[in-house]
């Protein structure tokens, strides 16, 4: 799937320039020609957005003020002039990059590819953790000790993912059971350390540290 830009320039002439270019290089994009519709067209979920900062109603400056809180997307600043004070009111709102007008469209796709691929790298690395020679891959629902893969049930996968994104925190079965089986389960939480005790074996049995400690008389929890 293509990466989706957003470009928001009141210039006709420089956003269309900035619309060919990137849609040459097989990205998809949309446009706004003020600071409203910016904020307006930045609830598409874009995976990058280019802001003029000098435009009307809105400068992008405010424009990214007001949209930081529900988009996390790189934003990169397109401006005639630049100063101190200019790029820290910017990267304060939430910039990430600024480009000088007039521009290089070369730089402009070189520093919003390398903007992407860093957030895909951040994005990629928040969908895996390593506790020394475990790896757990929450997006493939895998977990691998030395780069050897562990069988594991759905229901022991979704128990090493509540307590690994979790560590330190004590978990009693009874939550566990709720959170993994449901309120309405029918069964028993007695359950769920028949499930603890086949993960550890199944842990051990590559030579794993023991991740998953017993807090007696309070539940379990992840160690790293």
């Amino acid at each position: 799937m293509p990466y989706k830009i957003l470009v928001a320039d009141d210039e006709p002439d420089v956003a269309q320039l900035i619309k060919d270019s990137f849609e040459m290089n097989d990205y998809t994009v949309i446009t706004a020609s003020d600071g409203k519709e910016a904020v307006e067209q930045s609830q598409k979920n874009p995976d990058l957005i280019i802001l003029d900062i000098n435009m009307p109603y809105i400068d992008g400056i405010e424009v990214c003020r007001q949209i930081r809180s529900y988009v996390s997307c790189p934003i990169l600043f397109l401006t005639a002039r630049i100063t101190d004070s200019d790029k820290i009111a910017g990267f304060a709102a939430g910039g990430d990059d600024y480009i000088i007008k007039p521009f290089s469209i070369d730089e402009l796709l070189a520093r919003a590819a390398a903007h992407l691929r860093r957030e895909q790298r951040l994005q990629q690395q928040t969908n895996v953790r390593f506790f020394g020679t475990l790896t757990i891959d929450y997006s493939a629902k895998s977990v691998k000790s030395r780069n050897t893969e562990l069988n594991m049930a759905k229901k022991e996968f979704e128990i090493i993912e509540l307590l690994s994104l979790n560590p330190g925190q004590v978990f009693d079965k009874e939550k566990i059971y709720e959170k993994i089986w449901g309120y309405d389960a029918e069964g028993d939480s007695c359950v769920v350390a028949e499930h603890i005790r086949r993960l550890r074996a199944k842990l051990s049995a590559c030579g794993e540290q023991q991740h998953i400690e017993t807090v007696w008389g309070m539940g379990y929890k992840w160690v790293k």
